[in-house]
């Protein structure tokens, strides 16, 4: 396999200009993140189908190839403009983390998107398959995954890591073209069509602080510990994405559940934290902490949302959630599609708990038809389950 690294504009602009001629381009990047909140791109690969009059030799040079963020003075701009470009499709596989690296470098996501992980599971390739497993499935072939984990910001990047960077956008070329057409066959390209809608919705790359407390784990808080976590959540979230870290540098969850129970209200009382790290017992950093603490503090504060969602459910509710998970594995299976892209367990609990959530993904679109209306109909006791040889069937009450 060729390893052609592109690590200059020009190369780039060239690269980008003869992509754009083809109907779709694979996509797929490496990058860094564990010491900063925001992703460090260290590579991308783009892949294309061999065009019309196309030599092998030509397409085998030309048909993948690497760009290298990272060198001396590239522009990536040629590269945002064809993620841009409408006529040409973007093929990803898992595509949420790198459509995250591309909002935030160039304000915009790729679009069109097709998404082969979300094709798989329409598929009934089972929950978030991974690209190994559809390279083995579809492609009939294996991958060397031994530089999956390798630093990708070190430079010069070895053969054998070009080589498996390359591999995520050569073989995505006949997985696209395969799960497509098994998709367009099974007549649910409407539904793939409303996951790419979420996935191209710039507000799902977008964290927004006051909603960060829904990280934490809380079992059935008070509302004073509840309002004090929420806080400490948002005032997190902006350190660290201020100071370009990771979440856990600024403060520990452990570390803010203790807080939001305790409550301190000086410098003294702080300090008898057991969890809290020596940065943020004294300066700027002790200062916010209690900042937020006396926010939580005040009486009717009109920013924070409610706390029904960690309200913890009756045995009625819990015995309603079993019977609708039971309920959507029957659905999934006959649709032959994976259950956790119907509904999620916390979504489960929401339909079991609230009335009709209208935010509800379950209660939207083709989950709706294939799940969402028996499980209304089961809530309000019009149908039941009944489980035989033949597996789990509806029945009409």
């Amino acid at each position: 396999m060729n390893h052609v690294v592109v690590t200059s504009t020009d190369e780039l602009t060239a690269i980008c200009r003869a992509y754009a001629s083809a109907p779709y381009v694979t996509v797929d990047t490496e990058f860094m993140r564990e010491r900063t909140y925001w992703p460090i791109l260290c590579l991308v690969q783009l892949g294309r189908p061999k065009m019309d009059g196309e030599s092998d030799e030509d397409w085998n040079r030309d048909g993948a190839v690497i760009v290298d963020p990272m060198a001396d003075g590239i522009s990536l701009d040629p590269l945002f403009e064809l993620m841009a470009d409408k006529n040409v499709l973007k093929v990803f596989h898992a595509a949420r983390q790198d459509v995250e690296i591309f909002h935030n470098l160039a304000g915009a996501v790729p679009v069109p998107l097709y998404d082969t992980q979300v094709a798989a599971m329409v598929c009934g390739f089972g929950d978030q398959v991974g690209y190994e497993t559809l390279v083995r499935k579809v492609v009939n072939a294996s991958l060397d995954k031994s530089s999956r984990f390798t630093d990708w910001s070190r430079r010069p990047l070895s053969d054998k890591q070009l080589h498996y960077a390359l591999g995520d956008v050569t073989h995505l070329r006949q997985i696209y073209e395969t799960l497509s057409e098994r998709v367009a066959k099974a007549d649910r390209c409407h539904w793939v069509a409303e996951e790419m809608d979420i996935l191209t919705n710039p507000a799902t790359y977008i964290t927004e602080p006051s909603e960060a407390w829904r990280r934490l784990k809380m079992r059935n808080p008070t509302a004073k510990l509840f309002s004090s976590a929420q806080v400490l959540a948002a005032w997190r979230e902006e350190e660290a994405q201020r100071r370009n870290v990771p979440r856990n540098r600024v403060i520990k969850d452990d570390a803010i559940m203790e807080l939001a129970a305790s409550r301190p209200k000086d410098l003294e009382t702080l300090n008898k934290s057991r969890l809290l790290t020596r940065d943020n017992r004294s300066g700027e950093s002790a200062k916010s902490i209690l900042d937020a603490l006396a926010k939580a503090g005040k009486a009717g504060c009109p920013d924070l949302p409610s706390p029904k969602d960690n309200l913890r459910p009756t045995a009625v509710q819990t015995a309603l959630s079993e019977l609708m998970r039971t309920l959507l594995r029957a659905k999934a299976a006959e649709a032959d599609v994976a259950p956790r892209l119907i509904a999620s367990t916390a979504e489960i609990d929401r339909l079991a708990v609230e009335d009709e959530p209208a935010d509800l993904p379950a209660l939207q679109g083709w989950r709706r038809e294939v799940f969402g209306n028996d499980a209304l109909r089961l809530k309000n006791g019009d149908i039941a389950l009944s489980a035989g040889p033949q597996g789990v069937k509806v029945v009409d009450l």
